[in-house]
């Protein structure tokens, strides 16, 4: 690896970060304002149809494939560099997992405690064989997916994108159209079958507590579950083929400042939907739709702050202090200042 690769980002994993953080907010929206279930034939209950039909599910797991990807290019890095990339991604988990106790007492659903959790398990998976990781977490993925075991699923996303690490994809992608194409085009029509059958399952009305409806909600929100990954590898792999275009690189360009920094827009969404939340009554007083439209404001304010921060700045806020403590060093952070990491 030489010296040009160990500074470069992959820009191709900041978009589809940016196009994560802007599905997880409209899940994650809805316990943190106690969204009530929608009155049947309305059409908050046509979007909550929408929601667990294309986004529940789906963006997290694009988000946590992520993980799996930079956790092998982050040790792979430091030990070019003649570091211990064992010891620096301990420290990089254990920071996570702080950041994520504190963030876990106001978003009991938040995902940073599970992947420095998750990181730990499958760090024994870094030197081994690729065909054994890409093979094993396939495995693992369709068995859990099946039983509809979304917290599980986890390790073996991450494990597949250490698998993409270890290919190296991601830094090659420019020689893989055709075979991306293929690939989207598989999943697309695996995705087409999963949501028409999905859809076929569909309750009359959602419910939340025990009888007919309850069981009837639960086996369609397993099924989500279940075709969740073949989803979100088809709108991965969409995303990929789009970005080929210089005028769709440009035009989503706020997405890739967005998904540099993930950490912080990912924590700062918590912050936003409590602050308004509280400031403006919404809590148990919200709808669906309404979900959507603060959901929107906020990716529009979170997607601007990003682009005008990374004008002068380095890296995000979150990702700043992170970084420091990983490497147990001062990092400037403004642009134009001395050389750093």
């Amino acid at each position: 690896m030489d010296t040009h690769q160990l500074d470069t980002r992959i820009e191709t994993l900041d978009y589809l970060r940016g196009f994560a953080l802007l599905g997880i907010i409209l899940v994650n929206i809805i316990p943190l304002l106690s969204v009530k279930l929608p009155v049947p034939g309305t059409t908050d209950a046509s979007y909550l149809r929408f929601l667990y039909l294309f986004v529940e599910g789906r963006f997290y797991t694009i988000f946590t494939f992520l993980f799996g990807v930079g956790f092998y290019i982050f040790i792979s890095r430091a030990n070019a560099k003649r570091k211990n990339g064992y010891v620096m991604f301990l420290r990089r988990l254990l920071v996570l997992f702080l950041f994520g106790l504190v963030h876990v007492q106001f978003h009991p659903g938040e995902a940073l405690t599970i992947y420095a959790i998750c990181g730990l398990i499958i760090l024994p998976f870094y030197k081994a064989n690729k065909l054994v990781n890409l093979l094993f977490g396939t495995a693992m993925l369709v068995v859990l997916g099946l039983f509809a075991e979304k917290i599980f699923m986890v390790v073996p996303l991450m494990l597949l994108g250490v698998a993409a690490g270890q290919y190296r994809f991601f830094e090659r992608i420019s020689l893989h159209g055709k075979r991306i194409a293929i690939f989207t085009g598989i999943m697309f029509v695996l995705s087409v079958a999963g949501l028409v059958y999905q859809y076929q399952h569909v309750p009359s009305v959602f419910g939340n507590g025990s009888g007919t409806d309850s069981l009837e909600t639960q086996r369609f929100l397993q099924l989500g579950i279940t075709i969740g990954p073949i989803v979100s590898a088809f709108y991965a792999g969409l995303l990929i083929l789009l970005l080929n275009l210089p005028i769709v690189r440009k035009v989503l360009s706020p997405l890739k400042s967005y998904g540099r920094m993930a950490l912080t827009n990912y924590v700062s969404q918590t912050i936003f939907i409590l602050v308004l939340g509280q400031m403006l009554n919404l809590v148990d007083h919200l709808s669906y739709i309404q979900s959507l439209v603060l959901s929107m404001a906020i990716s529009v304010i979170q997607l601007t702050f990003s682009t005008i921060w990374l004008r002068y700045f380095r890296y995000g806020p979150v990702e700043w202090v992170w970084r420091m403590l990983t490497y147990f060093e001062w990092m400037p952070i403004r642009k134009g200042s001395d050389s750093c990491r």
